[in-house]
Order: structure tokens, then C-alpha cells, then sequence
């Protein structure tokens, strides 16, 4: 009997992405119909949708009228439609007047930790929930402790990343290799190194990938 192929995917995304969770879930929905002929390997890979966003953080009412030039009722229609997409995938997006956004790169530098420990997709979805469904700010260390000991991380060790530049050169260079592969927006998810995958397609776009590309390749 042959053995189980394994299929790579590395997804480039932020965990303040909203479209990076449900591109997920979509992903998740397409793996769920190869059980038993395939098996998966996810590596998340750092993106900063604002790399240069201050300590304090910006509403997100500032922050979508001066980055995206949108008005209060456009992106109050866009979270309506993050809202029905998240309930079509079980994932529940809060969205409120006093959101903020924040800047990420300390969850980055945690979540390339724990790429190293078996935990990275635990941990990523913890922070998508943290951000979206609690409302938690994902920039604050005290927060990014407890996420980290939620999904099985050592505190100490958390906290004493967290309170160095521990990964911060990492981290950058994977920013830098994406941008280098034109990559410029999530989420974007690289199957077996070969085919890339823009944005939060349907299940049924990933699976032709997965069924048409690469079983009929390893058979």
C-alpha cells in the first residue's frame, strides 16, 4: 500500500486580516474532503498589512477612511459582509465602533515561535479569535501571553520573548522573501511550493488545486 501523500501549504497572512480567517476556513472545508488520501502540512508566513502602525494603534473607522478612503456606511456594509461570511464558516466577527487596529509584528515574532513547536495553526487561530470575536488587543503583551498559554505555550517563555527582539530579524526576512515573490496582499496560500492561491477562494477552488494538481501528480 502506497503511503499517504503530504501536501505543504504555506499561508501568507496577518492575523488582523479578516479575509485571511475565512480564507482559512475555506481551505479547512477543502482538506476535510481528502481525509485518508491526503495529509497537510501549514506553515503561516508573516504580512504586516500596516507594518508602520503606531504602539496606541488607530480606530478602525480612521484607519478604513484614510488607507481605503472609506466612507462610515461602505465600511459598515463590508463588516455586514465579513459578518455572514464568518456565520457561513463558524467563525464569529464582532465588530464595534471602538475596534482598533494594531500593530501585529509582536504576534508574528510569537507565531514564528511556535512554528517551532508544533503549535502555529493552534496559535494563529487563537489570535484570528482573540482580534475578531473578543475583541482583544493582539498587540498588547500581557493579551499575547495568555493566547500563547491558551494553546499549550510556556508563559515564561512568552513573556521573556516578548520582552526582547527575539525573532524580530526572522520575522523581517520572511516579510522581505514574500514581498520578494510578489506577494503583495493576503491571504495568499502556496501549495507544495508550486501553485499559489490569491485571496479567499471557494472550497471547491482549492480542492481542484489539491485533486487536479497534486494527487495526480504523487500517483
Amino acid at each position: 500500500m502506497s503511503e499517504t501523500p503530504v501536501i505543504t501549504v504555506d499561508i501568507v497572512s496577518d492575523v488582523v486580516c479578516p479575509w485571511c480567517i475565512i480564507g482559512y476556513k475555506k481551505l479547512e472545508k477543502a482538506m476535510a474532503q481528502f481525509d485518508g488520501k491526503a495529509r497537510f502540512e501549514l506553515s503561516w508566513h508573516a504580512f504586516e498589512l500596516n507594518p508602520s502602525m503606531p504602539a496606541e494603534g488607530q480606530s478602525i473607522n480612521e484607519h478604513m477612511a484614510q488607507k481605503y478612503g472609506a466612507t462610515p456606511e461602505q465600511s459598515q456594509a463590508n463588516r455586514e459582509r465579513l459578518r455572514s461570511a464568518g456565520n457561513n464558516l463558524d467563525f464569529e466577527f464582532n465588530y464595534h465602533e471602538n475596534m482598533r487596529m494594531v500593530n501585529t509584528f509582536d504576534s508574528h515574532r510569537l507565531l514564528h515561535w511556535a512554528g517551532e513547536t508544533g503549535k502555529q495553526t493552534a496559535l494563529q487561530l487563537a489570535l484570528f479569535k482573540a482580534h475578531f470575536t473578543d475583541g482583544k488587543d493582539v498587540s498588547d503583551h500581557q493579551t499575547l501571553v495568555e493566547i500563547a498559554a491558551s494553546v499549550g505555550l510556556d508563559e515564561q517563555r512568552t513573556r521573556d520573548l516578548l520582552g526582547s527582539d527575539l525573532y524580530a530579524v526572522e520575522v523581517r526576512a520572511v516579510e522581505a522573501e514574500w514581498q520578494d515573490r510578489f506577494i503583495t496582499g493576503v491571504p495568499a496560500f502556496i501549495f507544495d511550493k508550486k501553485f499559489m492561491v490569491p485571496g479567499a477562494q471557494e472550497p471547491e477552488v482549492f480542492a481542484n488545486i489539491i485533486e487536479n494538481k497534486l494527487l495526480k501528480e504523487a500517483a
